[in-house]
């Protein structure tokens, strides 16, 4: 099973030695395969030592985006039956996402793939959503069936399509339960 999360680590070595990470024996060429799979490797044929430039700890020379897709790459490395993606995209400008929900659209062809996301945009694709509200699945669907159904799905496709008018004054005062309640937890 691989994973990739919201902050992956990587160490202080080259680009190619943090891909490469945990598959001793890959080659040259499988590390720049997961590269571009990922689509990493033109940014990385880009830097100054391309494949053997140093990250710095914790990939400090890298960016957010970018550290990101080394991730992905690391794990399509391993060859996983099975992939999560826990908020893959969360840090990221909308051009990286778009890049990340490519490579991810590319990997999830021949694999079990779990997309954990609160940017609707990043499994409008998927076969199945599933929506959860309180830890407890509360609807089940493609984009399009959850739209027609407009539940809590479509109301959330509408805030973050910024159609704030459209939305229901129900939704409206229950978000705004839940942000007051998540504010006195926090205090």
């Amino acid at each position: 099973m691989g994973y990739v999360g919201q902050e992956n680590f990587l160490f202080d070595g080259s680009v190619e030695e943090n891909i490469s990470y945990g598959s001793f024996d890959a080659s040259h060429e499988d590390v720049r395969e997961a590269a571009r799979r990922a689509q990493a490797h033109e940014f990385i044929t880009n830097l100054s030592e391309g494949y053997g430039t140093e990250v710095g700890e914790r990939g400090v020379k890298l960016s957010g985006g970018q550290r990101q897709r080394v991730a992905i790459a690391r794990t399509l490395l391993q060859h996983p039956a099975i992939m999560i993606f826990d908020e893959a995209t969360s840090a990221v400008d909308t051009e990286t996402e778009m890049l990340i929900q490519r490579s991810i659209e590319d990997i999830a062809a021949d694999r079990t793939t779990f997309i954990i996301a609160h940017r609707l945009s990043t499994v409008r694709d998927a076969d199945t959503i599933l929506v959860l509200e309180d830890g407890q699945i509360v609807e089940r669907g493609t984009h399009d069936e959850l739209l027609a159904v407009d539940g809590l799905y479509a109301n959330l496709w509408r805030v973050q399509a910024g159609e704030i008018g459209k939305l229901p004054d129900d939704f409206v005062e229950q978000a705004s339960r839940r942000v007051a309640q998540q504010n006195v937890e926090t205090d």
